[in-house]
């Protein structure tokens, strides 16, 4: 059994099959993804209201016993231990990381220690399967250096795959937030000149966005709880701008804050802030479409054009052989 997967290991052009068939599969599961996934927001609402009710039982059996409660998740003792010995968030840069990670969804000290123990042994993980792989199962027929390099180059790679991750759930989370903000604005504009207070505007859109988004029905739903509990409300506004880095966003909050400092008329404000996105959205698309184009021109001439002159010369072809034999 040993000596199969290290041939297999070994043969390139298993490798090669391997990988293509991953990426074939991927590629399959990312087009069908949006088709075959369902609307969950009911699922999750379900879950969460259970949930809640075990995490509610669970603490309050805590109180009754004197324990002391702690309403955010603990991170691993393992990976506290080796953050902590290490002095990782001195090194690495604890405000920057808690604010990528915010942007990305994560709150707490477990995502934090958690992110910080993959910076740390991401590296050495790809740095030891390069080595291992690269000097034990297959001989590339390269000088030592040369595959000293690629192992280095592993390791640079895990040392940003972390990042990577961070940085693909934020644009994901920040593409989520474009796409319903336009319609988010309409509503806070229709609660506030309904006569609604900003709190109770954000409090109610919160709760109608979330089947359009479920992102930003969390950063309003954070920011009604702030506006009610900090005492400088201005903080509130700038903490929901910090949190989804979105210059739509940003434009509203700063609008927020000029209303409740001078006085201004927030509606007007909502409305042009509410146009504007649009207008930029539409531009984002336009652009996208007239580079389409371009980026055709290269898949064309490699996969279709081909095919077409198969087509269209392929008989004659086949007519040219037969008549000369």
């Amino acid at each position: 059994m040993v000596d199969l997967i290290y041939s297999k290991l070994s043969d390139p052009r298993f490798m090669t099959t391997l990988l293509t068939a991953i990426a074939v599969i991927a590629t399959i599961y990312t087009l069908a993804m949006p088709y075959i996934s369902g609307d969950s927001l009911d699922r999750r609402m379900k879950t969460l209201a259970v949930e809640r009710g075990k995490i509610r039982a669970r603490e309050r059996e805590k109180l009754a016993r004197g324990e002391k409660v702690n309403l955010r998740p603990t991170p691993k003792a393992f990976m506290q231990g080796i953050v902590d010995k290490l002095d990782l968030k001195k090194w690495l840069g604890e405000e920057e990381i808690k604010a990528t990670l915010v942007q990305a969804g994560y709150r707490g000290q477990g995502p934090q220690t958690t992110f910080l123990f993959f910076r740390l042994i991401m590296p050495i993980i790809m740095f030891c399967f390069a080595v291992f792989y690269l000097f034990v199962l297959v001989d590339i027929g390269q000088p030592a250096m040369v595959r000293i390099a690629i192992c280095l180059g592993a390791a640079f790679l895990g040392m940003k795959l972390p990042q990577l991750f961070l940085k693909n759930m934020i644009t994901r989370r920040q593409t989520s937030i474009r796409r319903a903000f336009p319609d988010a604005l309409d509503l806070l504009l229709i609660c506030v000149e309904s006569g609604m207070s900003i709190d109770a505007a954000f409090k109610r859109v919160s709760q109608e966005i979330g089947s359009q988004s479920v992102p930003l029905a969390e950063e309003f739903t954070l920011t009604t709880a702030e506006l009610s509990y900090l005492q400088d409300r201005r903080q509130a506004f700038e903490n929901l701008s910090a949190r989804t880095g979105i210059d739509g966003v940003k434009a509203v909050c700063t609008a927020l804050i000029q209303a409740e400092r001078y006085g201004t008329p927030l509606a007007q404000a909502l409305r042009v802030l509410a146009q504007e996105i649009r207008d930029q959205r539409m531009a984002e698309a336009e652009k996208k479409a007239a580079a389409l184009p371009p980026k055709l021109t290269v898949p064309m001439i490699l996969f279709f054009l081909p095919v077409l002159f198969i087509v269209i010369m392929g008989p004659a072809a086949i007519r040219v052989m037969t008549e000369i034999k």
